[in-house]
């Protein structure tokens, strides 16, 4: 299995149990910078940073990672319709890019709840916000390859516009992204390099893998594609069910309710998918083998989980690799304890190895780690 395996920073706050914050740990950028080294020297291939007015910010974050990672690639959520002028966003990701070496990733996210983009000034409706991703990547594209870009759009207008910096990575940063909609798709197909499925069922991911690659190639263009899991690993499967309910222990059918109520008003259809699984119902969680979707009673975006041993973990991969998957972007919880083992339980199987430093790996058995002390500050866990 040669497919790369991405971890998550949980900008937003991070915790044992779902809907208790008086375990919840703080947004420290000590503690994120623990968990992104952490993930670096136990072997895993990226980091995705998530946006939102519930996170910190994205692009800052990464820059703080700059001189305590060396290896691991930065997968940044890029909202489009709230990141200001792509000139202006050519220049800020041509400079971070230089300073993590070509480290840098784009995850595009076109939309998010319509009252979290009314505070941040953003009016528009979903098919209106693709159409603004859609000039700004293409904007952003052209000056970050060099062009002197003139262009009166619906949502954009440069008057000899230039970024005099290119970005080591060339001819630009990938591009990673996510949506289920038509809009979505098409998007996608014009514009992104790996496609990324939350965790559906198989029948479902190969149905949006196959609608995706057929608009890539109306565009004369090939695209990669990936899962976004939760895990929940334990050496035996029964360890890993108990761990999985005791993660939603303290969910009350009222907190569910009101969750799953806000989930409803977005007009993601992804998240209507996503919903559509389980409706809030905690009898119906189990989706497939291993695929569990209890975590999405409560968060919005990754909602489902692989709950297993190590073997049985590996086989719900291999079979999401065989749909065409190359990538999987993971996370749970803690972040931090969850990241060390899923690599010490499931890496083996994979024939990964740790970061490499002068010819030593610095990781192999138990790798120990310092867990930081939980605390009574509340954390918003934020979709991604």
């Amino acid at each position: 299995m040669g497919s790369e395996i991405f971890w998550f920073l949980p900008t937003g706050g991070d915790s044992r149990y779902l809907g208790r914050s008086d375990v919840a740990r703080p947004v420290t950028n000590g503690y994120l910078r623990q968990i992104a080294t952490t993930a670096e020297h136990l072997g895993y291939d990226g980091l995705l940073i998530p946006t939102g007015s519930g996170n910190l910010d994205p692009f800052l974050t990464a820059a703080t990672l700059a001189n305590v990672t060396h290896k691991i690639k930065l997968l940044l959520a890029l909202r489009t319709s709230a990141e200001g002028h792509p000139t202006v966003f050519a220049r800020k990701i041509a400079t971070l890019d230089e300073a993590l070496g070509g480290r840098v990733i784009l995850n595009v996210v076109p939309g998010a709840w319509q009252e979290e983009l009314a505070a941040e000034g953003v009016f528009l409706s979903h098919d209106e916000r693709y159409e603004l991703a859609d000039e700004f990547v293409t904007l952003w594209k052209r000056l970050t390859q060099g062009e002197t870009v003139t262009y009166q759009g619906k949502y954009f207008r440069l008057e000899k516009g230039r970024s005099l910096f290119p970005t080591v990575t060339q001819p630009h940063p990938a591009l990673f992204f996510g949506g289920s909609s038509p809009a979505a798709h098409e998007f996608a197909g014009k514009h992104i390099d790996a496609y990324l499925s939350w965790g559906e069922p198989l029948d479902q991911v190969a149905e949006k893998f196959r609608d995706v690659e057929a608009k890539a190639k109306a565009h004369g263009r090939s695209i990669r594609f990936g899962v976004r899991f939760q895990v929940i690993v334990r050496e035996t499967e029964e360890e890993a069910v108990a761990a999985a309910e005791s993660l939603i222990s303290h969910l009350d059918d009222k907190l569910i309710a009101q969750a799953q109520a806000h989930l409803r008003a977005s007009d993601s259809v992804g998240q209507a998918r996503i919903s559509q699984l389980h409706q809030g119902d905690r009898s119906k969680l189990w989706i497939g083998p291993n695929l569990w979707a209890g975590i999405g009673l409560v968060r919005g975006g990754a909602g489902t989980a692989l709950v297993g041993n190590p073997q049985q973990i590996v086989e719900r991969l291999r079979e999401y690799e065989a749909l065409g998957a190359d990538t999987f972007v993971l996370s749970g919880y803690p972040h931090l304890e969850e990241s060390v083992r899923f690599a010490e339980l499931v890496f083996p199987l994979l024939g990964k190895k740790g970061f490499t430093v002068s010819g030593n790996v610095t990781t192999g058995g138990a790798f120990d780690v310092p867990i930081v002390q939980t605390n009574k500050q509340a954390a918003t866990l934020q979709a991604a």
